[in-house]
């Protein structure tokens, strides 16, 4: 097999996008990983005053923490498997073109799959983004009547 430079180029002018998408996926999962940071912080503290004395209040909000943490989870995973098939698509498009191996309906099958996990990635840090909003109103302070 004799490869030329300019079929080397058409294969990266191929892989671009799909590189452009582990871009954004790796954004995204940068976004999960440091909101289920920020939620294994808080819920360290919050073990922390437990060990101390018991508290209904730290208790609830562990609860709706620990819910938050399961969804960004699933959705760290669905996007890592995103990433996953974006690679495999990418790789692919190298074997395919180089090697004149038909792999089309392959490549498409995965993306496919891989637009499926990142929509299910971004449906679960939905879910979770509205958790985190609806337990911030539930523990909303209310600001005292002004005194004359």
């Amino acid at each position: 097999m004799n490869i030329q430079v300019g079929d080397i180029g058409h294969i990266i002018q191929l892989a671009i996008a799909p590189v452009f998408l582990l871009t954004g996926v790796c954004t995204n999962l940068m976004v999960l990983t440091n909101r289920l940071a920020r939620i294994i912080d808080r819920s360290r503290v919050l073990e922390d005053r437990l060990d101390v004395g018991y508290n209904d209040n730290y208790l609830n909000e562990l609860d709706v923490l620990y819910r938050r943490s399961h969804l960004i989870n699933v959705s760290i995973g669905s996007s890592t498997g995103c990433g996953l098939l974006i690679c495999l698509v990418i790789a692919m498009l190298f074997v395919g073109d180089t090697t004149n191996v038909t792999l089309d309906k392959y490549i498409a099958g995965l993306f496919v799959l891989a637009m499926l996990g990142l929509i299910m990635s971004f449906v679960y840090l939905l879910r979770e983004i509205f958790i985190a909003s609806a337990a911030m109103r539930a523990h909303r302070h209310v600001r005292p009547p002004l005194q004359k």
